[in-house]
């Protein structure tokens, strides 16, 4: 079962569909700037934001990992996790050059979490990069939120995703 989503209004498909509201999200294990791997157990008891996208050398991915890292302080005992399939020395370059210091950015080069997520592009150019999606799971994993965005070239909806903290 795949999802379908747009490419600047060209038709794309991703692996599978995003886990649904209720449901609890599966484990990972993706990588960080320094190559330790974090897991599900790092951010337990913790309100988790996964921001999902396909580059972080992109304009749009770049503004949404700067607009999550800006909300990221006024979120009570959450930690928002940037995902992408970048290596983790150009997550780490970015991070630093932009100072985003209040999320954790993560690669998934050699995990299955996009495959897992239903979130790996199967064509297109971008065929094995992540879909733009945000999932949100509370402090028991269990997912409160997702937003699979239907426009790859297009922000998330922050104000709703974010909505589920207030």
């Amino acid at each position: 079962m795949s999802t379908t989503i747009t490419l600047k209004g060209n038709e794309i498909h991703t692996i599978g569909a995003l886990p649904t509201i209720g449901t609890t999200i599966n484990d990972f294990a993706l990588v960080d700037s320094n190559l330790q791997v974090k897991t599900l157990a790092d951010f337990e008891g913790k309100k988790k934001v996964f921001n999902i996208f396909p580059s972080i050398d992109t304009g749009i991915c770049a503004a949404s990992a700067r607009k999550f890292n800006e909300e990221a302080s006024n979120l009570e005992n959450a930690v928002v996790i940037n995902v992408s399939k970048d290596l983790p020395f150009a997550l780490g370059r970015f991070c630093a050059a932009e100072g985003l210091n209040n999320v954790e950015t993560l690669s998934d080069f050699r995990s299955s979490f996009g495959d897992d997520f239903g979130l790996t592009i199967t064509d297109s150019p971008m065929e094995g990069l992540l879909s733009r999606a945000v999932i949100v799971a509370d402090e028991n994993n269990k997912v409160i939120y997702v937003e699979q965005v239907p426009e790859i070239v297009t922000e998330p909806n922050y104000d709703a995703a974010l909505a589920v903290f207030k």
